[in-house]
């Protein structure tokens, strides 16, 4: 990858089923700057029944979160259109699947790699599902402890999986007090792993924290509006946020890379000569005037006269000759006796 910071943009379920949806937004986010577009590939019969409770009852198009699930499914031949898409778009496709059965879809597509949903970290079927595909693995850490993560990444990496990890809080929208920015150094102390930052408080403000605070990956939900169908949408990012999301990111992303020397100013050298200033007198004074706080004042530019920094060593001192209201003082101009 290009850039050090891989910036993913989720799609998730933003489509509503729809695969021209699905498609202009591959459009919509490839002229943004992003690297990586992310989908979920649900299979109702696989992962849901009619047990399953819905998160957000946000409309009554679906009588069960079975039927939501179902109406959000694409056949193969429709995910291997958005992967090409996505391909032609010059993003990578990326997924996170929610049942051994979307892993069995997601090989057939010949994905690179898979992103483990909160909600699955405990799921040790699918880890070791897709444990066996060999591909990287990026964990969603929203809903677990660190003995859960303990748990799940000796199992991954006891199986020679490649991992990163992710600060997610699954609450929607999140909320500052919930961000969990401080997890990010301690995922990255306590595991050595890449780590970086899932957000879904919708404010681009707490990507570009997370940047700041050691995330090398970041991901976010999107949608075009805020105002959009759906139970994701009030806890995503509009298209046209994000453009200046990864402008910003990318500038950090130089930032960190270029660490500066504050020992080390001698760039600021002749910005300095211009900037700094020289001792002057504001008002007029006979020789043998002896020199007060009062009389002094600091002119520019540097080295016309005596350092302002220097002010303490003449006080006390008499001139030995008029000084004119504004004129600089020089060390000549001191009786030094």
């Amino acid at each position: 990858m290009k850039n050090k910071i891989e910036i993913i943009a989720e799609i998730g379920q933003a489509h509503d089923g729809s695969l021209g949806m699905a498609m202009s937004y591959i459009d919509a986010l490839a002229e943004t700057g992003i690297d990586t577009v992310k989908f979920q590939v649900h299979i109702a019969e696989a992962e849901s029944s009619k047990y399953e409770p819905f998160r957000i009852k946000f409309s009554k198009q679906d009588n069960s979160r079975f039927d939501y699930w179902k109406r959000m499914e694409f056949s193969i031949e429709q995910w291997q259109l958005l992967k090409s898409r996505c391909e032609e778009k010059g993003v990578e496709f990326l997924a996170s699947p929610f049942s051994n059965a979307a892993v069995d879809l997601l090989e057939e597509l010949g994905v690179k790699r898979y992103k483990i949903g909160s909600g699955e970290i405990t799921n040790f079927l699918l880890l070791e599902k897709v444990a066996r595909t060999g591909k990287p693995v990026i964990l969603s850490s929203g809903m677990s402890s660190y003995e859960e993560l303990d748990q799940t990444i000796a199992f991954l990496k006891e199986r020679d999986v490649e991992l990163s990890i992710l600060q997610c809080t699954t609450s929607y929208p999140t909320q500052p007090e919930n961000y969990g920015l401080n997890v990010i150094p301690e995922l990255k102390q306590c595991y050595g792993l890449k780590t970086g930052y899932s957000d879904h408080s919708a404010r681009p403000e707490t990507c570009i924290a997370a940047i700041t605070l050691g995330a090398e990956i970041l991901e976010f939900h999107v949608v075009f509006s805020r105002k959009s169908f759906g139970p994701d949408a009030s806890s995503s990012l509009q298209i046209d946020e994000i453009k200046n999301l990864v402008r910003a990111v990318r500038n950090i992303e130089v930032a960190l890379g270029h660490p500066v020397d504050k020992s080390d100013n001698t760039i600021f050298s002749d910005l300095k000569k211009i900037f700094e200033k020289s001792l002057s007198v504001n008002k007029t004074l006979n020789t043998g005037h002896v020199l007060s706080f009062e009389d002094l004042e600091a002119k520019k530019p540097a080295l016309i006269g005596i350092p302002a920094s220097e002010f303490r060593q003449v006080i006390g001192k008499p001139i030995k000759r008029e000084l004119k209201q504004w004129e600089f003082l020089n060390w000549d101009d001191l009786d030094s006796n």
